[in-house]
């Protein structure tokens, strides 16, 4: 069914979870479900921080920023996991994989990037309370997050690169749900230790360098935190460093034990489920982990919904 016209012989063929075909319904509602949530949750978090002038801040600037990347990250994958799960059919074309590999890499290198200025965000307010609104002004809070979306698209160029130009002999089924580097790498019918290599430096760059400065940062926002007098300051404190690191603990750790690895040990099953951990769980919880555990936020939706529920009834 491959083989009808030439177009069909560039296509990658994903396997995903066809070995196991009574997994694929569950699995589509489940995804499905998840998107919706992600879509919401996200849109929510976005629309809410750039409308409520109360959560007009450095640190609901970079959440907006969170989410908007979670927003696009789920956007790069799931639709076309949906529409392999659903019909026969589980290929996708090789510029649409290489486009996927591309913006999947730049949006999970960014979230690195980012999750680290988030930090040191909260190490500014919490340590550094009445220098706060020098260190983190407009202008260089948009200078920063600027400089993590060019960074991560960078990144991802030269890894992505490094990836496709890899001869892989006219192998196309990628045991995978999606385009992703290690799965593509095993396709490779070359020795690809230069390759592994150059991917772990740069993914121990990328994922450990910043998770090392966020654990450090976060050392001296515990010894702040337990200097402050007021209860209700520290738990304020605590509250909001607890979200933010739950989130690294969800998106760092399974991204590193994907990343920071040869592909050549690439297990098939380990390899999808962390990819939808850190590629559907992780971006459709972010919203809701700020949300549930962050009263402005909740009072921001509460205001908003209200706000929408007087313009109709009036």
């Amino acid at each position: 069914m491959w083989t009808n016209n030439q177009s069909s012989l560039d296509d990658f063929i994903l396997l995903g979870f066809s070995d196991r075909p009574w997994l694929e319904t569950p699995l589509f509602i489940i995804f499905l479900v998840a998107y919706i949530f992600a879509l919401f949750g996200n849109i929510s978090i976005i629309l809410v921080s750039r409308l409520d002038p109360q959560l007009d801040s450095p640190m609901y600037f970079f959440v907006s920023n969170l989410s908007l990347l979670d927003l696009c990250y789920t956007t790069s994958t799931v639709p076309q996991m949906l529409v392999n799960l659903w019909g026969p059919g589980k290929t996708i074309s090789y510029g649409g994989c290489i486009a996927q590999l591309y913006i999947f890499l730049a949006l999970g290198s960014t979230e690195c990037i980012l999750l680290a200025i988030m930090a040191f965000d909260r190490y500014a307010a919490i340590c550094k309370p009445l220098h706060y609104p020098v260190i983190m002004n407009q202008r260089r809070c948009i200078h920063m997050a600027a400089g993590t979306w060019i960074s991560g698209f960078a990144n991802s160029l030269v890894q992505s690169t490094l990836t496709v130009v890899a001869p892989r002999c006219g192998r196309r089924v990628i045991n995978h749900f999606f385009c992703e580097v290690p799965a593509l790498l095993k396709l490779a019918c070359i020795d690809t230790r230069v390759n592994e290599a150059e991917l772990n430096v740069l993914g121990a760059l990328l994922l450990l360098v910043p998770l090392t400065l966020i654990l450090g940062t976060y050392v001296f926002i515990a010894q702040a935190v337990i200097k402050i007098h007021s209860a209700e300051s520290r738990w304020k404190a605590f509250n909001t460093c607890a979200s933010h690191l739950l989130v690294v603990s969800l998106f760092y750790f399974t991204a590193i034990s994907m990343y920071v690895q040869p592909p050549s040990s690439y297990s098939r099953d380990r390899g999808k489920i962390m990819a939808l951990f850190y590629g559907i769980v992780t971006p459709t919880l972010n919203p809701f982990i700020y949300t549930l555990r962050n009263k402005d936020v909740k009072a921001a939706l509460r205001r908003a919904l209200t706000k929408e529920f007087w313009i109709k009834t009036r």
